[in-house]
């Protein structure tokens, strides 16, 4: 059993180096490369994260100002429809008070046109009445005496 411990020892001995290497060798490892590394992975974390705190704040930003961009719009369109609206009840005032116009003024003609035709009812009466009696006397000499007027009928009616 002397030897093995013997032997134990003596390769313990034989990797001490071995293992002062490697533990040199990690602080060596951890010193240059390591931390440089996990340093460099926390910053791009960092400016990962603060990234996507940015755009989120961007997309948020960007919604806020697409719902005003579409309220905005919503009440421009409104006011279209509204000024249309009020255009279109002061184009049909304009056509109800032209058609009122036209209409009065067309009744005004229809009754001009009425009076002259009923004066010229009258004249014409008059101008029969004032025809008819000589003729009459004509056609009543005529009848009682028996001839034919001397001018011939045609001649009665002048």
């Amino acid at each position: 059993m002397n030897e093995i411990l013997r032997q134990l020892g003596h390769l313990f001995v034989r990797t001490i180096p071995t293992v002062l290497f490697v533990f040199f060798l990690l602080v060596i490892l951890d010193w240059l490369f390591f931390r440089p590394i996990l340093a460099v992975l926390k910053e791009r974390e960092s400016k990962t994260r603060g990234a996507l705190e940015r755009a989120r704040e961007q997309a948020a930003t960007a919604e806020a100002k697409a719902t005003e961009y579409e309220e905005t719009f919503q009440a421009a369109r409104q006011e279209v429809y509204r000024r249309r609206e009020a255009d279109r009840r002061d184009a049909l005032a304009e056509r109800d008070k032209q058609l009122a116009q036209a209409r009065d003024k067309a009744d005004a003609t229809l009754k001009e046109a009425l009076d002259g035709l009923g004066r010229e009812v009258d004249s014409a009466k008059q101008e029969l009445e004032r025809a008819s009696a000589p003729l009459a006397a004509k056609i009543t000499e005529a009848v009682l005496s028996g001839k034919e007027p001397a001018g011939g009928w045609e001649g009665a009616r002048n």
